[in-house]
């Protein structure tokens, strides 16, 4: 039996699974509402309860670099260590690993139903591969193409700068080192970035803001409103957010993708993603992608899936867990 997590600053997602041949069968899953918790041994206790089945291992993807064996999230007040892990859960093999990397490793596990395919690209393409997920946060993670398999790892490039690709971008700049001092790529694009579109469209663009959604998103998640009345045309300022958020993203899967060499295809991660994939599927996000000049011909040829199965970084995690037990897993 293995044991895999998902932890993001929002969720945390913990599974049970079977080993076997070339299947992990799930035995049970259960979502915690992260900030609830102090730490994730907290959480695994309480999912684990009394009675405890014998764990040959376990793998947690966690938000946030992970190094020798640490991790202290950016967007999660916790600080994690392998080795205090398994004291405190008896378990003999634990192993961090950053959540976009499981994301990566969870590919493998998915079926042809769980990809929706953005841009086809070269139907005979190879090479490295790139993920991209937005969430609480914006996690980015490369697939190095070894000539026979693609093998995950992490990145932090999320936290590079942001940099703007027209006048408005520009003042949206300015109006966010106003607030925040340096400007990342997650701050426009992560779970506030909706937000602060919406704010600056409103302040500094003065577009006009419907009394009733203002007063929705103080009692409620700002994002979730902006996307909702976005996607439904209810409100012209949320919309015009929503569009921009999506040409936000479609430019950054574009920069990781030249970045990582990504020839072999970029997937779209996140809780994101397949709450707006009607969004993502008009000429919007591509068109972003694409507009990178002279390497607008490679990047054509990339092919671009929007990952929809929401465990794919627990199925990732349990797939580094069960080999780190069991050398014949494939």
């Amino acid at each position: 039996m293995i044991l895999a997590g998902d932890i993001g600053g929002t969720s945390t997602r913990l599974g049970l699974f079977e080993v076997q041949p070339n299947r992990l069968n799930p035995v049970r899953t259960q979502i915690f509402r992260s900030r609830d918790y102090a730490g994730l041994a907290e959480i695994a206790t309480l999912f684990l309860g009394e009675q405890r089945t014998e764990i040959d291992s376990a793998c947690f993807g966690i938000a946030g670099p992970v190094r020798h064996g640490r991790v202290a999230g950016p967007n999660l007040a916790w600080e994690t260590h392998d080795l205090t892990l398994a004291r405190d859960l008896d378990i003999a093999n634990v192993k961090l690993i950053n959540d976009l990397e499981a994301n990566a490793h969870g590919i493998a596990a998915l079926d042809r139903d769980d990809l929706v395919t953005l841009q086809a690209g070269d139907p005979e393409a190879l090479g490295n591969g790139a993920v991209i997920s937005v969430g609480t946060g914006l996690g980015e993670a490369g697939l190095f193409w070894n000539g026979k398999t693609h093998l995950p790892f992490a990145c932090e490039g999320g936290h590079a700068d942001f940099a703007p690709r027209d006048e408005q971008e520009s003042d949206l700049l300015n109006y966010l080192r106003a607030k925040f001092g340096r400007v990342s790529y997650e701050r426009v694009l992560s779970g506030n970035g909706q937000q602060l579109l919406y704010e600056f469209l409103r302040d500094v663009k003065k577009r006009p803001e419907q009394t009733s959604l203002a007063d929705e998103m103080r009692s409620s998640n700002p994002a979730a409103v902006i996307t909702r009345a976005g996607l439904a045309g209810d409100c012209g300022l949320c919309a015009e957010a929503l569009n921009w958020y999506v040409s936000l993203y479609g430019a950054e899967a574009g920069n990781l993708a030249l970045k990582m060499m990504a020839t072999g295809g970029v997937y779209i991660g996140g809780g994101v993603a397949p709450k707006i994939i009607q969004k993502l599927r008009e000429p919007r996000f591509l068109e972003s992608f694409l507009a990178k000049g002279r390497m607008r011909s490679l990047l054509e040829a990339v092919p671009v899936r929007v990952i929809m199965k929401d465990t794919t970084a627990l199925l990732g995690a349990a797939r580094v867990a069960a080999l780190m037990e069991h050398s014949w897993f494939i």
